[in-house]
């Protein structure tokens, strides 16, 4: 079965960068396309930005367009999401996810592996 896993969440400063991690575990992670989400307390999960399952195409929700970068590493079977230039509105839980196509979707229900998640503190 899959599983997923987020590491290198942490605090901070405004305007510094960071670097998140999804690892997976599992069969088949060449043909899962992924996804980074983040949810603010008292929230619904947002779509942050996903990448294809060749890793040929990224898409990316406005307010992180610039900002942030997501890859597909096949070789170590993660899934980074490089923060660059954070704002206080990014402090959020950040959650991985993995859906078996070749289309990157935002809905949260057409996913169906989650990881845990990972805290972000955006300190000002």
């Amino acid at each position: 079965q899959v599983q997923l896993a987020e590491y290198g969440g942490g605090q901070v400063q405004a305007g510094g960068s960071l670097k998140l991690s999804c690892a997976f575990s599992g069969p088949s992670f060449i043909s899962y396309g992924m996804s980074w989400f983040r949810q603010s307390p008292g929230k619904e999960r947002e779509f942050v930005a996903g990448i294809t399952w060749d890793g040929g195409r990224t898409y990316y929700a406005d307010p992180v367009k610039g900002r942030f970068t997501i890859t597909k590493d096949t070789a170590t079977m993660t899934v980074p999401l490089q923060i660059d230039n954070q704002k206080p509105e990014d402090r959020r839980v950040s959650y991985c996810a993995a859906r078996y196509s070749t289309v990157v979707v935002t809905r949260i229900d057409d996913y169906g592996y989650w990881g845990q998640g990972t805290q972000v503190t955006v300190s000002t």
